[in-house]
């Protein structure tokens, strides 16, 4: 397909860099300091459009695709990758309550979510229960008109300062896997609900990680999302997008190392002449840059697959997240090597690039994972032939 930007999607890009560049940029490395997790800049970029961008726009969303979505992600991230990152996830939890809960949870829910004024976190992950999602434990049992949740979840992104928690429980038996699995909204301030301590973490320092525990919370049965059972497929679906935002945020910080890494060989003097002149430096340069565009045209791909509604889009997904991710990485930390002990400092950004997207290689389904994902669909007579 052709990748050349719209006019609509350089005007998204146009919006979103003066957003984030007037609005994150100077911000970034103190949130990342001070571990601000800056919910007032959010709400600012909810008056933008972007806590809701592929929510429909009846519920109070933009309605863009998902690669008019990575336009705009992209550029976020470039200005502060953990923001970004949080922003996606925000924006992965309220599609899915706004595609697949009753028109009156829709109604109730989604248009605070999509305008930024309710933030949400998503909630599948468990400390026995990570990669092997199917096997989670936390349970919500049918009690007359409500449903009684008891259980935990680990790794929670925006938790003890969200308002709302799109989790994932058992309502089969113990033994029911992926099919005995439901969704749910939960108010996060519901009685019954604790959360654990801030993890210190080696990056995403601009929103919290917490510990989620669920003793007894009470809510009404018209808060489940789908139907019974639904809920390991609603999360899987949630995750083929959340899959191309995360490759997406790596995109975005890849490229603002890379722009970095060129203007410093420029600047930079050694041996009487400019890094810039030393060709060993203007192979790595070049290489730094072929990966990132590979990674970004992937990343696209998937995306319009998975605006097409095609059959391998979470094939597709997987490889981008698996791809750009790794690359990306790879582009960061060849930029912090070519800035050579500044690189290491924390008055240039490239050590928090780095930090921040180290994370991006786990999260979303590990790239392990992708691979498991990857391998499974392709020895599936046919697949390889259709991908071509």
């Amino acid at each position: 397909m052709d990748f050349d930007l719209t006019d609509d999607q350089k005007a998204f890009r146009d919006a979103a860099r003066a957003f984030a560049e007037k609005s994150m940029a100077p911000h970034a490395a103190q949130w990342d300091e001070e571990h601000i997790f800056p919910v007032d800049v959010m709400k600012e970029a909810g008056e933008m459009g972007f806590m809701g961008l592929y929510t429909p726009e009846a519920l109070g969303g933009m309605g863009l695709s998902r690669l008019d979505t990575s336009v705009i992600v992209e550029e976020l991230a470039a200005a502060c990758p953990s923001t970004a990152a949080f922003i996606t996830i925000h924006n992965m939890a309220t599609w899915m309550v706004a595609s697949f809960a009753s028109e009156e949870l829709r109604q109730d829910i989604v248009p605070s979510l999509a305008s930024g004024e309710k933030l949400a976190s998503y909630c599948l992950t468990e400390p026995g229960a990570g990669s092997d999602a199917a096997s989670l434990r936390t349970r919500a049992v049918r009690d007359g008109d409500s449903y009684v949740i008891n259980g935990s979840k680990m790794f929670i992104s925006g938790a003890g300062s969200t308002d709302i928690l799109v989790l994932m429980a058992r309502t089969g038996d113990p033994d029911s896997g992926a099919r005995g699995i439901s969704t749910f909204v939960i108010p996060a301030d519901a009685e019954g609900i604790s959360y654990g301590k801030n993890e210190e973490k080696m990056g995403w320092h601009s929103q919290p990680t917490r510990l989620v525990s669920l003793e007894d919370v009470r809510i009404p049965a018209g808060n489940r999302v789908g139907e019974e059972g639904d809920g390991f497929a609603i999360a899987m679906k949630g995750l083929d997008g959340g899959r191309l935002n995360i490759a997406t945020c790596s995109l975005g910080g890849a490229q603002a190392a890379l722009l970095r890494a060129r203007n410093y060989l420029h600047e930079r003097e050694q041996f009487g002449k400019p890094l810039a002149a030393f060709q060993a430096l203007q192979f790595k340069l070049a290489d730094m840059a072929t990966n990132l565009v590979a990674a970004r045209q992937m990343v696209r791909l998937g995306a319009f697959k998975l605006d097409k509604g095609d059959p391998e889009a979470t094939l597709h997904c997987a490889m981008a997240k698996r791809f750009a991710t790794d690359a990306c990485f790879d582009v960061v930390n060849e930029a912090l090597q070519l800035h050579g002990g500044y690189g290491y400092i924390r008055e240039y950004p490239l050590e928090r690039y780095l930090r921040d997207l180290r994370v991006h290689q786990i999260l979303e389904g590990t790239n392990e994972i992708m691979r498991v994902i990857v391998a499974r669909r392709l020895l599936q007579d046919g697949v390889v032939e259709a991908i071509q």
